[in-house]
């Protein structure tokens, strides 16, 4: 029996990138998948077919993380349809850069918003409907523990106010042998950080491995706090990022 098998997952900003990966990783430790997109409708039918060419059940749902009722809803559609729901992974993202003294509110809202706020939502209906023993996963980022240049006001806060809600999701859920736990990718080679882009090199002269990670590497770590391995590990910041805040 696969390590996932008979569970079902629920990814945010999960039709590309490092969500994406995440997706089909569960998917390929057995899980059947229900995942959100935004803009990027023929990604997530393409994500969608990835998995179930793996013989699992995927549905994708059109959700924007700015919109709380909608992220509520495709929770709810997701346990609905696939019957269940044991896994919860926080991935959808932006990124933001700019200074303080340049920085609009409106901006700091919606980095917060999609960050912070749709993880807590997702985690609030996600919880409802959850089996005992299930698992709350985040998507952070290296960068809420160091910030190594100007700009990352927006984003750094953001990422750092998640590792607040996952132990404070960790304590409350506990009782329940639910899990929350917070991954801190650092460069990884997406379309949003290409491992060719204008600032790669500056990223990897931060690193112990002078290079950028790959997806999966956050994918499988993921799977790792899914599976039953990971039943004993709550509350817990963990950072991949080839030694970059080392």
């Amino acid at each position: 029996m696969s390590r996932l098998e008979n569970k079902v997952a629920f990814v945010t900003g999960g039709s590309r990138g490092i969500g994406a990966a995440i997706a089909l990783k569960l998917a390929e430790d057995g899980a059947d998948i229900a995942l959100t997109y935004t803009s990027a409708p023929a990604k997530a039918d393409e994500t969608v077919r990835a998995i179930e060419k793996l013989g699992r059940r995927a549905i994708a749902i059109k959700a924007d993380n700015l919109d709380a009722e909608a992220v509520e809803s495709a929770v709810k559609e997701a346990h609905v349809k696939l019957g269940r729901l044991d896994i919860l992974v926080n991935s959808a993202g932006v990124y933001s850069m700019d200074t303080v003294d340049a920085l609009e509110l409106k901006e700091f809202d919606r980095v917060m918003s999609i960050h912070v706020r749709a993880s807590f939502v997702a985690a609030k209906a996600a919880a409802t409907v959850m089996t005992n023993g299930g698992r709350i996963i985040s998507i952070g980022s290296n960068l809420a523990e160091i910030v190594p240049f100007p700009g990352l006001i927006a984003y750094s806060t953001s990422k750092a106010a998640l590792i607040g809600l996952t132990k404070a999701l960790a304590r409350d859920l506990g009782p329940r042998e639910i899990t929350a736990n917070i991954v801190h990718p650092g460069s990884t080679d997406t379309d949003m950080n290409p491992a060719n882009g204008d600032h790669a090199e500056g990223q990897r002269a931060r690193m112990a491995i002078p290079k950028f990670g790959q997806a999966k590497d956050i994918a499988g770590l993921v799977a790792f706090l899914a599976g039953e391995e990971g039943r004993f590990v709550n509350g817990a910041s963990l950072t991949i990022d080839g030694g970059a805040n080392a």
